[in-house]
C-alpha cells in the first residue's frame, strides 16, 4: 500500500529532523529536502511543532519496535534480553547514519517539562523504562522497577557517550555494568 502524503513527510522529516535538528531545520529546508509543498504540510499540520510530533511519535514506534524485536533475537531469556540491549545498542551505535538520540536532543531543544515535544520525549523514556520492568519481572529480578531505571540509565548514557565519542566502546562498557547490576537483582549467580 502506498504511503499517504501526510506518512511520507512524517517519514522524511523524520530523516532531515535526526540529522539537523529541529530549531536549525526551517519549513524552507523542509520543503526542499521532502520534495512536499509548504501548502501540503499545512494541510497535514497547522504548525513546524505539530510535525515534531508526528515525527516523534513515528521515531518511537521504529526505535522500540526494532530493539524488541532486535533483543527478542539475540536472545530467548528475559535475563538475556536485558543484557542484550546493549549488544543492539553497540549495533546501532555502528551504523553510518547514527547521530545520537532523537529524544534526548528533542528534549535538550525543548527543556520546558510541560512543552509537548519535551513530553513526547520523555513518554518515550518512560515506556522503554516499562518495557525493561517487564522483562526484569520476568527474569526473577527482586525489584523489577529499580533494575529498569538502572539499566535505562545505562543505555542513556551509553548512546550519548557514543554520539559525543568520549569512550571506545560504550554500549560494551555499559553491557558489562548491565550485567554486574543483573547479577546483583538476581541475586548472584552469572547474568546475560
Amino acid at each position: 500500500m502506498r504511503p499517504s502524503k501526510r506518512d511520507e513527510l512524517v517519514r522524511k522529516a523524520l530523516t532531515v529532523f535526526y540529522r539537523d535538528g529541529f530549531h536549525a531545520t526551517g519549513m524552507d529546508t523542509l520543503v526542499l529536502e521532502t520534495g512536499i509543498s509548504k501548502t501540503t504540510m499545512f494541510k497535514h499540520f497547522r504548525t513546524k511543532e505539530e510535525l515534531i510530533l508526528a515525527v516523534l511519535r513515528l521515531r518511537d514506534e521504529n526505535f522500540r519496535n526494532w530493539l524488541m524485536r532486535r533483543i527478542a533475537d539475540l536472545s530467548p531469556s528475559p535475563a538475556g534480553q536485558l543484557i542484550a540491549v546493549f549488544d543492539a545498542l553497540g549495533e546501532w551505535f555502528a551504523e553510518p547514519d547514527f547521530r545520537g538520540c532523537m529524544f534526548i536532543k528533542a528534549a535538550g531543544e525543548y527543556p520546558e517539562a510541560g512543552h509537548p515535544i519535551h513530553a513526547q520525549s520523555a513518554e518515550h523514556k518512560r515506556l522503554l523504562k516499562k518495557d525493561l520492568e517487564a522483562m526484569a519481572r520476568a527474569a526473577g529480578a527482586t525489584d523489577p522497577g529499580l533494575l529498569a531505571r538502572q539499566l535505562l540509565i545505562l543505555k542513556e548514557g551509553a548512546i550519548v557517550a557514543a554520539h559525543m565519542g568520549f569512550d571506545p566502546d560504550p554500549s560494551q562498557a555499559a553491557k558489562s555494568a548491565a550485567q554486574a547490576l543483573l547479577a546483583q537483582a538476581l541475586g548472584a549467580g552469572a547474568a546475560g
